[in-house]
């Protein structure tokens, strides 16, 4: 098996994609120690930590430097477990199942076709544990693989993103466990389990802590914590280096202005009991805003740094510089 081979502040530039510009992931030792402990195990890797610490941003930058395929699901309240799994389109069958009766179709064809797995779609972590049997099954349902950009092999084996899980009620992890954990599960209307074939996948999962996490699930997962550092120095260092990491062109006095700016609306946010605290996420989108509203002038960037700090941020602070 591959393991990741990252140093400690190795930068890597990830592709824009969607409405997403073009990133660059800094790795961090203790990051790539998850991954590969997580890779060995062939267990899921849970990353735990604030919004906008990068958490969704490393498991695209696994997948990159692994040169595996990569897959994002996005959970949300309306998520069940086999949404992950595969999607059956009853909709779509309903449809053809009444054309067929008002065109007074062959009962046979009809049965044939409106068979389930016409209409069943694989789920990301299908795709994930099993490329060939889920573009088996996408071709019968007239679906196309999920789109790679170029260096993205699946294969090599798939990273599956699970973001956010912490927004879906508590049966969607536990409706995982069994492929999660046995890297296996039976689709709708068939009777022959999927089974993890090639390469195990690396399957990343976010959360924000929004809602506890059943212990059954926790125990399939290595869990790695991400966070900005304790102390408020620390914090401007780590900001700065993220911020040089991303804008090379940006003065340091700008990127020690936007860091020190941050760290001051944190602190204050933290002091009124906010849960909602500014991080490395608002950081860079402040640094984007003052590298295109005031390109290439290190004068005209801290003014605009002070002009429309307090909407990226959140928290006025009354800072000035």
């Amino acid at each position: 098996m591959k393991f990741l081979k990252a140093k400690e502040g190795e930068k890597l530039t990830l592709e824009a994609a969607g409405n997403l510009p073009a990133q660059v992931h800094v790795f961090e030792k203790k990051a790539v120690n998850a991954i590969n402990a997580a890779l060995a195990a062939r267990r899921p890797l849970l990353i735990r930590g604030e919004p906008g610490i990068g958490k969704s941003q490393l498991a695209r930058a696994a997948a990159k430097k692994l040169r595996r395929a990569y897959l994002q699901y996005v959970v949300d309240s309306h998520t069940e477990s086999h949404d992950l799994l595969w999607h059956f389109d009853a909709v779509q069958r309903l449809a053809n199942a009444q054309l067929s009766g008002a065109l007074g179709e062959d009962k046979e064809l009809a049965r044939e076709n409106l068979r389930v797995e016409n209409y069943l779609r694989p789920g990301a972590l299908w795709w994930a544990l099993n490329w060939g049997s889920a573009k088996d099954q996408a071709a019968v349902a007239g679906e196309l693989e999920p789109p790679q950009l170029k260096g993205y092999d699946p294969s090599n084996g798939a990273v599956l993103l699970i973001d956010e899980i912490d927004k879906a009620e508590t049966d969607v992890p536990n409706g995982l466990l069994e492929a999660l954990g046995e890297g296996r599960f039976r689709p709708m209307g068939q009777q022959v389990f999927i089974e993890a074939c090639g390469a195990p996948p690396l399957v990343i999962i976010t959360t924000n802590e929004e809602r506890a996490l059943p212990n059954a699930f926790l125990r399939r997962c290595l869990v790695l914590y991400l966070s900005l550092p304790g102390q408020e120095e620390e914090q401007k260092r780590f900001l700065i280096g993220r911020g040089r990491a991303h804008f090379e062109k940006l003065d340091d006095e700008v990127l020690n202005a936007a860091a020190h700016r941050l760290v001051a609306d944190r602190a204050k946010s933290k002091s009124q009991h906010r849960t909602l605290l500014p991080g490395q996420a608002e950081y860079l989108d402040l640094l984007r805003a003052v590298e295109a509203l005031a390109p290439g002038d290190t004068a005209s960037q801290k003014e605009r740094l002070k002009e429309i700090a307090g909407f990226v941020m959140k928290e006025p602070s009354g800072f000035e510089q």
